[in-house]
């Protein structure tokens, strides 16, 4: 499947785009929107990613720029865990370990699916530095192989101004709990 949106589509998410990058001048200061604009218009399957995180309301806005590999990073900045991304596990072998009540999908598959990455500790902790998210949802985060091995996953919240990293069962799915993901163009 080619994963490129129609000129109009393109156009449409790019003014959306632009139009929060600069109410959100905060999150990347010192950045210009042209030069950002340029490198999404050179990645057309990027752009299509981004068009992913947008439609399940992730509201993708630009959070920084590495130096070394001259890409923007793109972050999920929706105030509460993405809608169209909530009530799923963690990721297709807890999908599949489910007898009953399966979710209909997996924080892993719909990441990869969407061709972004669920946000780290370390990458959530940065994304709360930039603002109050998940007051009232949760977000599932990339999960180091020892937990995962074991059955578990790890989610984060923000409760009583602090950032908290919180354990579960992979299989295990909440209304409130969705993830964050990020992408580099």
């Amino acid at each position: 499947m080619k994963k490129e949106l129609s000129p109009i589509h393109s156009e449409e998410l790019l003014a959306t785009l632009k139009a929060r990058f600069e109410k959100n001048k905060g999150r990347h200061e010192g950045l210009e929107w042209a030069k950002v604009q340029a490198k999404l218009e050179a990645n057309p399957e990027k752009l299509w990613s981004l068009h992913a995180m947008e439609s399940t309301g992730g509201e993708p806005d630009v959070v920084g720029y590495d130096q070394k590999t001259g890409e923007y990073i793109f972050y999920d900045c929706s105030a509460e865990s993405p809608k169209g991304r909530r009530s799923i596990c963690y990721d297709h072998e807890a999908l599949e370990s489910r007898k009953e009540h399966k979710p209909e999908n997996s924080a892993v598959e719909m990441a990869t699916d969407m061709g972004v990455e669920l946000l780290t500790e370390a990458q959530y902790r940065e994304l709360q530095q930039l603002g109050h998210f998940d007051l009232k949802t949760s977000s599932w985060i990339k999960t180091p192989a020892a937990i995962r091995k074991l059955g578990g996953a790890l989610f984060c919240d923000r409760r009583f101004d602090h950032v908290f990293v919180y354990h579960n069962g992979a299989e295990s799915y909440y209304g409130a709990r969705g993830f964050r993901g990020w992408l580099r163009v």
